[in-house]
């Protein structure tokens, strides 16, 4: 985590990506949502993890950086911040880098995300994972929060308990 403090708007952004992860399992996903914020504080767009239907490049954080790219002035863009329940996956961070999108404040971590599913017996996925540092250099990130580490895993544990 860098060393700036979480804000309480911070907080209340990463509980609603909670809430989105919460939805997606709801409809049969995995549990993943994001929120994209511009300078000001107004939430422009939020998604969850839509990947059930097949495509598995439906992450919230990729299809809010499409979001973006076609609504937002790169100046807007280098300004927001996206919220996450989980550090981006390498396809999701250059996504995020090559919109220019800026700070990114996520829940939990890939590497706490990698030792639940293990705990769990879930097969690696096909894509290894890397820190969004190792993918965006120089990108401001905050994270993981470990207030909500309990609430994210709670989430990965009721998905993959179904499968």
């Amino acid at each position: 985590m860098t060393d700036q403090r979480l804000t309480d708007a911070d907080l209340r952004h990463l509980r609603r990506c909670l809430e989105l992860a919460a939805d997606a399992l709801e409809a049969g996903d995995e549990p993943f949502g994001s929120v994209l914020v511009a300078a000001d504080g107004t939430v422009l767009a939020e998604d969850h993890n839509r990947v059930s239907g097949g495509d598995r490049t439906r992450h919230p954080e990729f299809e809010l950086a499409r979001w973006a790219a076609t609504r937002l002035t790169p100046e807007e863009r280098a300004a927001a911040t996206v919220y996450t329940s989980n550090e981006h996956c390498p396809m999701c961070a250059a996504a995020h880098g090559w919109v220019g999108l800026g700070r990114i404040v996520y829940a939990a971590s890939s590497a706490q995300l990698g030792g639940w599913l293990a705990e769990l017996g879930v097969p690696a996925p096909p894509v290894r994972t890397l820190p969004i540092r190792e993918i965006v250099p120089g990108l401001p990130v905050d994270g993981p929060v470990p207030a909500l580490a309990d609430e994210v895993r709670a989430l990965q544990l009721r998905f993959h308990s179904r499968s």
